[in-house]
């Protein structure tokens, strides 16, 4: 596989899981499966009452549980952001590995060659406009998208084009933008989030992050900026990874794009722009392999997972410090109550979701052979905000098997099954393309993209008692496929 082909595979898949399924659904609530009723005999068959005492107590115990906030508090504040290839996230996935090993799992570190981009300075100004005081400059609050290349040290001056879709763009000639800066002026949609589609919206608008800096250097553009794809416009740049493009490329607040849009509807427009990044070479790291060996089927596996990597703006504790802390309790839940999985339960901490999915595929690659015999696998990417259900990309059958389940997560409200015909999470996309039953923990995302890729993602963005929600709907999930009589039919 090219390495085009590799980065596009893994924002289809991001964006795919971000979008898809939710872009959808006119309203929060259409297109949700309701599960039917289930004849008593299947029930009974795959939901003893022993295992529905069982998934009851691991709800329970989940609620009144701090095992994952204590951990994602050591994560972000202690370790901080863990961008991959740097020394935080090699420092996290010593701790985490160190934090299973201690439940008395399995461990395995998985190598992962990953790259290592940081970031430099970034600045940039308005140095001609219409209806400029004489001697002035105006602020251009922004940040380097992952994987940006540098301008010159003293930064690079141009004339910008605005434009608001790739329609328009195409729409110019290549003299139009040779040698100019495009900013892409996409809105993301504050109301659509507002009524429960903000997945929806941010897939909408992510396109442009993703893929325009390098439309726009394809027609010889000097640099590319794009609108930050985010609510809560406090003038926060929103991050993220893009294709390489070859051009500086950075993200603007949503507020600075609508001042130069305005100022280039009246007149010519010029910004100084300097943004020094470097990619560094490439690194080892791992994904964090911890195993919980079944009793009865120990070659059978049921994975619980989130990524370790984050943005370096924030500490990424809702993307996604929060997902592996609830995975991480799903084992020490089941060790605290001394329940046997008759499936082993593997918890993965992914590395390098965020700027190019080296841990996922690596998985792939090296367990692929064995994804027959994997039962199912759910992650935890979209937050830490109060759960909804999963979103699930499994067979009408397997649905209607796993109403006990939904039973026993109602009064937590996680109780709603979303079937998605794209994989509902970008780690776990290898194997549910392999077949794989794939779950991806379905969050209230109205206040996410305030957050995601921001300097704002901290600790504090995270609620207790919604995190513990949260393990509670993944142990009690994994525990079910691991202990229900007959795995899920694919």
């Amino acid at each position: 596989m090219t390495e085009r082909s590799r980065l596009l595979l893994q924002v289809v898949c991001t964006l795919t899981f971000f979008s898809a399924t939710y872009a959808q659904n006119p309203t929060p609530r259409t297109n949700r499966y309701t599960v039917p009723p289930q004849p008593p005999q299947a029930q009974r068959e795959n939901f003893s009452p022993e295992l529905l005492a069982e998934l009851a107590a691991i709800k329970s115990a989940a609620l009144g549980d701090d095992y994952a906030y204590q951990h994602l508090a050591h994560l972000t504040e202690n370790i901080g952001p863990r961008p991959s290839g740097s020394p935080q996230a090699q420092a996290a996935v010593e701790y985490v590995a160190g934090e299973l090993r201690q439940l008395g799992l399995d461990i395995h570190l998985e190598a992962v060659k990953v790259p290592h981009w940081v970031r430099g300075a970034e600045s940039a100004e308005l140095i001609e406009y219409p209806g400029q005081a004489p001697g002035t400059t105006q602020k251009i609050v922004l940040t380097a998208l992952g994987g940006s290349t540098s301008t010159p040290a003293e930064g690079l001056s141009a004339y910008v084009v605005v434009v608001n879709d790739f329609d328009e763009l195409k729409a110019l000639s290549r003299d139009q933008i040779a040698g100019k800066i495009v900013l892409f002026n996409e809105i993301y949609d504050k109301q659509k989030a507002a009524g429960g589609l903000a997945f929806a919206a941010y897939g909408e608008a992510v396109r442009y992050r993703a893929a325009g800096p390098k439309a726009a250097a394809d027609l010889g553009a000097a640099a590319a900026l794009v609108r930050s794809v985010g609510g809560a416009d406090f003038r926060l740049p929103h991050t993220g990874f893009n294709f390489p493009a070859g051009v500086p490329a950075g993200a603007v607040t949503a507020e600075d794009a609508e001042l130069v849009a305005h100022l280039a509807a009246q007149g010519k427009v010029r910004i100084h722009l300097t943004l020094t990044p470097q990619k560094l070479p490439d690194g080892t790291s791992y994904n964090v392999i911890a195993d919980l060996k079944g009793s009865e089927h120990p070659e059978q596996i049921v994975v619980v997972s989130g990524h370790l990597d984050s943005w370096d703006l924030g500490t990424g504790a809702i993307d996604d410090g929060a997902g592996v802390v609830i995975a991480m309790e799903c084992a020490e839940l089941l060790q605290k109550l001394h329940l046997h999985p008759k499936r082993t339960l593997r918890v993965i901490a992914w590395m390098d979701e965020e700027s190019g999915g080296a841990g996922s595929q690596a998985y792939t690659k090296d367990y692929s052979a064995e994804f027959p015999r994997h039962v199912a696998a759910i992650e935890s990417d979209a937050g830490a905000a109060h759960p909804l259900g999963f979103d699930v990309k499994i067979s009408p059958k397997a649905m209607d098997l796993l109403r006990p389940v939904t039973n026993v997560l109602q009064s937590t409200g996680a109780n709603v099954l979303q079937p998605s015909s794209y994989p509902p999470g970008a780690d776990i996309a290898g194997m549910s393309e392999a077949g794989v039953p794939a779950f991806g923990i379905m969050e209230d995302g109205r206040t996410y993209f305030h957050y995601h890729h921001t300097a704002a993602d901290t600790l504090d963005k995270v609620v207790p008692g919604e995190l513990r929600e949260n393990a509670a709907a993944m142990a009690v999930m994994a525990y079910a496929l691991a202990n229900m009589k007959d795995p899920l039919p694919r």
